[in-house]
Parts: C-alpha cells; sequence; structure tokens
C-alpha cells in the first residue's frame, strides 16, 4: 500500500471492511473486531487513525512492535476457530502507521471465548443471536446445507409420484412402482428423502405437490409495469407463481415470453414470428440461477420485473462462498444449494459449471449483475433493445396497414363469419398482443363484432387467453391457415 492510498483511505473514513484504531484497545476488542471482518467480508485495521475524525496521528517503533504482539495473542488466543491475519507497516507524512489485514473466514461462524458471534454492521459491528443467522454463516462456509434440511411436517404422500417417476425414469431409467420395498432407499440415495424418511427441502421443492403450503415464500412474483420505475402503480400483467421447481420454471418463462416484444429480422416476411427481443437462453439462464442459488433461509420470493427499457430478475440472498461479480463474470461458481443444483441439472437446461453466465454476457452484453450486501439479494437487469422495439413497432404498423388493406379487398367475396375466424386466427397467429380494436379496423368490422368471434373461437377451443386484458396475448391452438 502506497501512503497516497493510506492517505486516501483515511479521507473517506470507516467502512464495513475498514476500520480505523488510534491506539491498541486490548485483545478482547480487538478479537471482535477480527471475528467481524472473518464472519463478514473480510477487512483491514488501521492503527494510528483517529477513528471518528480520520486524523493520521501514526505511531512510535515501540508501538508498532507492542501491537504486532498483541495482534498476534487476540488472534490466537480469543478468536475460534483460530483466523490467520497479515500485518503491514505504511509510512505517510513521516508518521509510520501499522495495517492488519484480516481474510474472510472459510470455517465461519468464528466467535470469541465467550461464544459470542460478530458480524459487520456497515462501518460498525453486532452481535448475532438469531439462529436463521447463525445458520446462514454456517451455510456460507459450506458446513451447513439448507436444502438438505428435513421438512419435518411432511411425509412422502405429499411428493408428486408422477414427478418422482418420470424424474427416475429419465435420470436412473428406473420405475417407482416397480422399485417397491426399494423405493424409499432410492429416494434416500438421491437425497429426495433424508435418512429419517421424511421429504428434504430439496426433495418437497423439487417434487411437491404443493410445496407453497408449507413453503410460502417459495415462489416468483412477476409485474410487468408500463414505464421504467418501480414505484409505478400501473401494471400490464402480474402473477404470483407457484409450484415445485419446474412448474414455476415453466410458468416463468411463460411469462416472460407473453410480455417481451418478438422483433423480426429485416427483410423477414410478414408471416415470419420473428425471435424474442431477449434470446431465451439468456431469460433461462438467468433464470434458473435464481431458482437453484437462491437463499432458502431467506423468507422472501423471487421477483421478475418487466420494465419498458429492461428486465430484472432478483433472487433473496448474496452470492455465496465469497464469491464476488467479476469471479461470477469469470465462471467460478459456488453452490449453495448442491441437492437443488442436482436436480436442475437432470430435469431442466441447468448446467451448474458456470459457463452459462460467461456464454451469455458474451453474446449478450446488455447485462448487469448487482450483489447487493446491504439488501441481501443478487439482482440480474437485462437491458431491452429498445431500438428494435421502436423499429419493430413501426414495421408492424405498415405491415398491420398492409394486411388491412389486403383484408378490405378481400371482404367482397369473405362476408361469411367462417372467413372472419380464418382472418381473425392468422392475424393472432402471428400478432399475438393484437388488441380487439386492431382487430375490428384490420378486418372491417365492429368491436362487437370481433368480441363475438372471439367468444366464438374461444368456445371452440380455438384461442386461448394468455394474461390479463391488457398486456397480456391470444395463443392460437389450430394450426389451420
Amino acid at each position: 500500500m502506497t501512503q497516497e492510498e493510506l492517505k486516501d483511505i483515511a479521507r473517506c473514513g470507516e467502512t464495513t471492511t475498514i476500520q480505523f484504531k488510534e491506539q491498541f484497545t486490548g485483545q478482547k476488542e480487538i478479537a471482535k473486531e477480527m471475528i467481524a471482518f472473518a464472519n463478514t467480508l473480510g477487512g483491514q485495521i488501521f492503527f494510528g487513525i483517529k477513528d471518528n475524525t480520520g486524523e493520521l496521528v501514526g505511531l512510535s517503533y515501540d508501538e508498532i512492535q507492542a501491537i504486532s504482539r498483541e495482534l498476534g495473542n487476540a488472534a490466537n488466543e480469543h478468536v475460534r476457530p483460530t483466523i490467520y491475519i497479515t500485518t503491514d507497516v505504511v509510512r505517510a507524512d513521516d508518521k509510520h502507521f501499522l495495517v492488519c489485514a484480516v481474510a474472510q473466514g472459510k470455517n465461519k461462524p468464528y466467535k470469541n471465548l465467550n461464544g459470542e458471534i460478530w458480524v459487520k454492521q456497515g462501518a460498525d459491528k453486532r452481535r448475532i443471536t438469531e439462529n436463521s443467522e447463525i445458520l446462514a454463516l454456517f451455510q456460507d462456509s459450506g458446513s451447513y446445507q439448507a436444502d438438505a434440511a428435513g421438512m419435518q411436517e411432511t411425509s412422502f404422500n405429499d411428493l408428486d409420484r408422477y414427478a418422482l417417476n418420470d424424474y427416475l425414469k429419465k435420470v436412473y431409467a428406473l420405475d417407482l412402482e416397480k422399485l417397491s420395498d426399494n423405493a424409499e432407499q432410492m429416494l434416500k440415495n438421491i437425497h429426495v428423502l433424508n435418512h429419517n424418511g421424511i421429504p428434504t427441502l430439496a426433495g418437497y421443492l423439487f417434487f411437491g405437490k404443493h410445496p407453497e403450503y408449507y413453503c410460502p415464500t417459495f415462489m416468483v412474483k412477476a409485474v410487468s409495469f408500463f414505464g421504467n420505475e418501480l414505484a409505478g402503480t400501473q401494471y400490464r400483467d402480474t402473477k404470483e407463481i407457484v409450484g415445485n421447481m419446474p412448474q414455476i420454471y415453466e410458468k416463468s418463462m411463460s411469462f416472460l415470453k407473453s410480455n417481451l416484444h418478438n422483433i423480426q429480422e429485416k427483410g423477414a416476411s410478414f408471416n415470419s414470428l420473428g425471435k424474442l427481443e431477449i434470446a431465451e437462453e439468456v431469460l433461462e439462464e438467468v433464470l434458473q440461477n435464481a431458482l437453484v442459488h437462491r437463499d432458502l433461509l431467506r423468507s422472501a420470493p423471487i421477483r421478475i420485473f418487466i420494465f419498458d427499457n429492461r428486465v430484472e430478475i432478483i433472487s433473496p440472498g448474496t452470492l455465496a462462498g465469497g464469491l464476488t461479480e467479476d469471479d461470477i463474470r469469470n465462471g467460478k461458481t459456488y453452490q449453495r444449494n448442491p441437492y437443488m443444483a442436482t436436480f436442475a441439472t437432470n430435469a431442466l437446461h441447468y448446467r451448474g459449471i458456470g459457463s452459462g453466465i460467461v456464454r451469455i454476457l458474451a453474446e449478450y452484453p446488455e447485462i448487469e449483475i448487482i450483489n447487493d450486501v446491504n439488501g441481501k439479494e443478487f439482482k440480474v437487469i437485462v437491458w431491452r433493445k429498445e431500438n428494435q422495439i421502436s423499429t419493430q413497432k413501426t414495421d408492424n404498423s405498415t405491415q398491420m396497414s398492409t394486411l388491412k388493406t389486403d383484408n378490405s379487398t378481400q371482404m367482397s367475396t369473405q362476408k361469411t363469419s367462417g372467413s372472419t375466424q380464418v382472418q381473425i386466427l392468422n392475424i393472432l397467429r402471428e400478432y399475438p398482443q393484437t388488441s380487439r380494436k386492431e382487430l375490428a379496423k384490420i378486418i372491417g368490422i365492429t368491436e362487437d363484432g370481433i368480441k363475438k368471434q372471439l367468444a366464438n373461437l374461444k368456445k371452440a377451443g380455438m384461442i386461448e387467453r394468455i394474461g390479463a386484458d391488457n398486456g397480456g396475448h391470444w395463443e392460437v391452438k389450430t394450426k389451420e391457415k
């Protein structure tokens, strides 16, 4: 560390990873600071700087030597398990300062001889006593796996036998019914059940009939807003998505695709369906990572927010295992929920080797990764291609106008209800978000007439409305043209 770097740190003040001490304040007190750093993100203690002003006071040679000895004793004798520190002396303005560096620990939780556990809270520290916070430290060190915990209120009868059977056939070429007495042991071996025969949290969330009964926050709250502000009160579509993990995944992907635009490539024909403005591979990767790596100890749902200019997918809990945003961008991975990851690898498109994020970042740089330590959540922002959408809307308007002209010409020979329904089906197949008003203009009949034809098509099972009236879309069930 250079003297300019030290002076800059002093000017900026204390933070989650920076602590100032004018003098050594006692082994027990300094041990608490070390414990808080080791249990959080690691950090540095600067001796010779006033903590309330950042004034550079400095230390003498004898003070530096004495503090160095005290630091070693504090780390060895007042912290359990033992932590390892490094020290350095920095010279600035003809004064000397001692810097003690404490790395983020790999054997959390760290505590003092009284069993007190300390963590950083901004620039301060606080003692934790809640079981959930203590478990989170064990989880972060890899010595506790929340997804392996048994769901005490549940039994094998709460699992979906059909989903389990499909999984066993696909992955192990086994039939659940034919396993007979060996079925329970097989499910224990693959961690669907724990050693007591109770569904694990991973097994229940992935194969449960109704996981929302006992895990009400294991869900996705999805909202498609008008505009670009979270505080907006108007929205196109909103859903609370529940079910087991494969069901939540499929429903969430459906919500994303129904609330995003399809963009036709330049030169493509009118009948071309176009491509989703954000590649499905990108949405799949981000969504699956949110489902698999969410912090199961935090009682909060995954959230999907669709704005006019971006999509946000937010999962509870920050990055585990000491990973940073840069680690994620470079392909490093840590499985907070290894059994969930195994089920997802076998049943979804998930791979869990870290390459997915690297690939989508390379192919789609309009992505932001935010590890919100204070908010205890992980957010991925995918920016929408507004210019392409704007161009697509213009192109669609031109094509819709052409279609209207063509249909007007056809009206003289196509006056029957059947021909009108064919026109409606053709339009909705290519432009599923077309409104009744637009259909009326294109085909040349009243809105009430369109409403009646849509009702007849729905009754016949030929179309289905997906999502809200304002912001949803039509799905054509028939392939006739």
